[in-house]
């Protein structure tokens, strides 16, 4: 039957794949997703098909089509696809086909495991190519530590905040690429994160 799953790959590693994730994958004719993410799934034998980075919406559209030529189709994304994910895009774009949305663990869950915060406890906001960094100024004060998938990246955030009056002293905790073998997990002040180098694939928690 033709359907598009919009599947949660989690934060990056096949450990945190779900079994649902993994059925799913299994019984389709067509996935769609990054290169990254269709490495996690070397012996699934549907077409493969590379997302478009810098044309997203143009493999939506793509994605869609195919369910309505009558295909099966699983579009993934990274981490889950109702939090800075490709679910509100999709629906913006599904018209009349139909969707099931499989739940991925995000890194702002495995960031919260690893600090030991309740995350129903914390602010979450993400920033992910808004371009405007201003909403998270309204939350820092609220007694609650702020966990934030960064616009860009975490130095560029970092920076906006210093920039507009956060004491330099604050603490500040930075997880980098988490569940590969390589993930790193930094607590410092906030002026400390100006002095390191940080990829993309981090989540910033400012207490």
């Amino acid at each position: 039957m033709s359907k598009l799953y919009i599947v949660g790959i989690g934060p990056g590693s096949a450990e945190y794949l779900t079994f649902r994730a993994q059925k799913v994958t299994s019984s389709v004719e067509v996935l769609i997703g990054s290169k990254r993410a269709l490495k996690l799934f070397p012996e699934i034998r549907a077409e493969k098909i590379i997302l478009d980075s810098k044309n997203m919406e143009n493999s939506f559209k793509q994605a869609i089509g195919e369910v309505k030529r009558g295909r099966s189709v699983a579009l993934l994304s990274t981490g889950d696809p109702g939090f800075s994910g490709v679910l509100k895009p999709v629906l913006d774009l599904s018209e009349s086909i139909e969707v099931e949305v499989v739940p991925g663990i995000s890194s702002i869950q495995l960031c919260a495991a690893k600090l030991l915060i309740p995350w129903d406890e914390a602010n979450l906001i993400t920033l992910h190519g808004k371009g405007d960094s201003s909403k998270l100024l309204e939350l820092l004060d609220n007694g609650k530590p702020t966990m934030v998938l960064p616009n860009f990246n975490v130095n560029e955030t970092a920076k906006y905040l210093l920039n507009n009056g956060v004491d330099s002293h604050r603490k500040v905790a930075v997880c980098e690429k988490l569940s590969y073998t390589h993930e790193r997990i930094v607590e410092m002040t906030l002026s400390d994160v100006l002095g390191e180098d940080f990829s993309y694939m981090c989540v910033m928690v400012i207490f």
